[in-house]
């Protein structure tokens, strides 16, 4: 039911991939069992590709322990983790720290060897993140680490580690029909070297999506940092109204295919040039039978003719990928956290 990919000779992924952020507890309290069991439910559901990460808390280790109570459903999962230095630590970074928290993960998630670990550098005007990708090759050669990524570099930046010989296969990045800014050279640079795009924020932390089809604007900061996150995306994607032109059309394509606007978000990046996979933020399994909907249904050009009429209208967000969220003074920057690799 869900679609695969090869995205590296002999490595190949579900086409949706279950995120985990949303279990860092960011979002309101995890229960830990009930976690367990909805990774199980995600596998067995044909979603077997999680996403995590080093400063994500607790979620490598979680994803341990459901590796650990359901070893043949673990079998069929692939891992995809981050290396996300702290923005104070960048200019200590070397080839022990990375293997340092290279080894920390191996051991959070009960495994001798990491599937996938996405590259992340919080300012490119602190040096050594060439370096650093070469480390975690040098950890790839010593069998620690299958396959390489990115996650939020710019072009200019991406170019660079790849010219330094960085086995790059993947590249994480956020991408919607709100956001696309990947559409301004980081597509077609990553398909002429061979980098698959995985993709979040399809659904916008859930902004795409019938909950908010018809709705007022919020007046209040939303309740996380996810929601002010997209919010924040949509302002400078040209507003609410209109999203709820955009929401509307994806109704109507929604009513045609039998599902919700979630999905059709995400199945709309999903067919995008370079798009290997979409993950998907999923606090438990209640809505597993629309995130597998989103491998069923296909869109024909009429349907995208109707959403790129709506999104050919947006104002922004401008410049490269990352590239707000990288100005700690700017109003996408204000919001990260820089140091939660501890």
């Amino acid at each position: 039911m869900i679609p695969r990919v090869e995205i590296a000779p002999g490595y190949d992924i579900s086409r949706v991939i279950k995120g985990g952020w949303q279990l860092a507890g960011d979002h309101g309290a995890v229960d830990r069992e009930q976690a367990l069991r909805d990774m199980a439910v995600f596998v067995e559901s044909g979603i077997t590709t999680f996403d995590c990460a080093d400063i994500y808390t607790g979620v490598e280790s979680l994803i341990g322990a459901f590796r650990a109570r359901y070893p043949q459903l673990a079998a069929q999962t692939q891992v995809h983790t981050k290396f996300v230095p702290n923005l104070h630590s960048l200019q200590h970074v070397d080839a022990g720290y990375v293997e340092r928290v290279v080894n920390r993960s191996l051991e959070r998630l009960g495994t001798d060897r990491l599937d996938l670990v996405q590259f992340h550098w919080w300012d490119f005007a602190v040096p050594g993140y060439v370096e650093a990708a070469l480390a975690l090759a040098q950890l790839r050669a010593k069998g620690k680490i299958a396959h390489l990524a990115l996650t939020n570099f710019d072009v200019a930046h991406l170019v660079e580690v790849a010219a330094a010989g960085v086995p790059v296969v993947a590249h994480q990045l956020q991408y919607s029909l709100l956001d696309g800014r990947p559409e301004g050279g980081m597509i077609e640079k990553c398909r002429s070297f061979g980098i698959s795009l995985l993709c979040y924020g399809t659904v916008a932390g859930g902004f795409l999506s019938d909950r908010w089809l018809g709705r007022p604007e919020p007046a209040s900061a939303p309740q996380n940092r996810s929601l002010i996150k997209y919010k924040l995306i949509i302002d400078d994607f040209g507003g609410w109204a209109l999203l709820q032109r955009l929401l509307a059309v994806l109704r109507e394509i929604a009513d045609r295919k039998g599902c919700d606007i979630a999905t059709v978000a995400s199945r709309a990046m999903l067919e995008r040039q370079g798009v290997a996979g979409v993950i998907i933020g999923a606090t438990d399994a209640a809505h597993v039978a629309a995130n597998v909907r989103i491998g069923d249904i296909s869109l024909d050009r009429e349907d995208h003719d109707a959403i790129g009429a709506v999104v050919a209208l947006r104002t922004g967000p401008p410049g490269d990928v990352f590239v707000l969220e990288r100005d700690r003074e700017g109003r996408h920057g204000r919001i990260m956290k820089y140091g939660l690799n501890d």
